[in-house]
């Protein structure tokens, strides 16, 4: 059975906890869910 994260939150935030948890476990499987119409993804 996989690990899961889900991301609550597209802001700057939310994008760089996901890459981080994802660096330290690269079997992990992340979903982000965000309710506006953008995402940050330069973080």
């Amino acid at each position: 059975m996989s690990k899961r994260l889900v991301v609550v939150g597209g802001g700057a935030g939310g994008p760089s906890s996901a890459a981080e948890a994802k660096r330290r476990d690269k079997s992990l499987q992340v979903t982000m869910v965000e309710r506006g119409d953008f995402v940050s993804y330069a973080a």
